[in-house]
């Protein structure tokens, strides 16, 4: 895992982890054919709307169903990124139109878009120059929930107190 960013450890709901099954992962996009071979056998329904996805510890991009939560997409395992991700036919090949980091399930920093950039460019999707949609994830040092943090406001929703300017959404990292 060398030259690797940040691992984030699903901090969502214990339930949604406790119900991943062993072969529930997303499908591990390797390789331009892998990726080709994936989204040939996707609906036009489903191309309409954005993908879940995760880039494993492992540098792998794994995409599933938009209704997919990500702690399945991810077998359970931890993250170097998580989101939601759409693809647009441009000419002959696929492109990435949007991505973003939402994901409430890990809560990652949008310093993660250097690993969904790399898994990207490892599997030869044209893409965005960073996340098309940055969310921003803080926990409450004071009630310990986690918010997302809109224009700025770094003010816990759920009590009013002030939120760390820095990631600090797990409190074992």
């Amino acid at each position: 895992m060398s030259g690797r960013g940040r691992s984030y450890r699903y901090v969502g709901p214990v339930e949604l982890k406790a119900a991943v099954r062993p072969d529930s992962g997303g499908c591990p996009i390797s390789s331009a054919a892998v990726f080709d071979a994936w989204i040939a056998k996707r609906s036009v329904a489903e191309l309409t709307e954005p993908f879940t996805f995760v880039v494993g510890v492992d540098g792998v991009l794994r995409l599933a169903p938009r209704r997919s939560e990500h702690v399945a997409c991810a077998g359970g395992d931890m993250v170097l990124s998580a989101g939601e991700i759409s693809f647009v036919r441009e000419a002959d090949r696929w492109a990435v139109s949007e991505v973003s980091n939402q994901s409430t399930g890990y809560c990652p920093d949008v310093t993660s878009w250097s690993e969904v950039a790399r898994a990207l460019d490892d599997i030869g999707l044209e893409r965005p120059s960073g996340f098309t949609h940055e969310v921003v994830f803080r926990r409450c040092l004071s009630c310990q929930e986690r918010n997302i943090v809109r224009e700025d406001d770094f003010v816990c929703v759920f009590c009013g107190n002030d939120l760390p300017e820095t990631w600090n959404v797990d409190p074992t990292a």
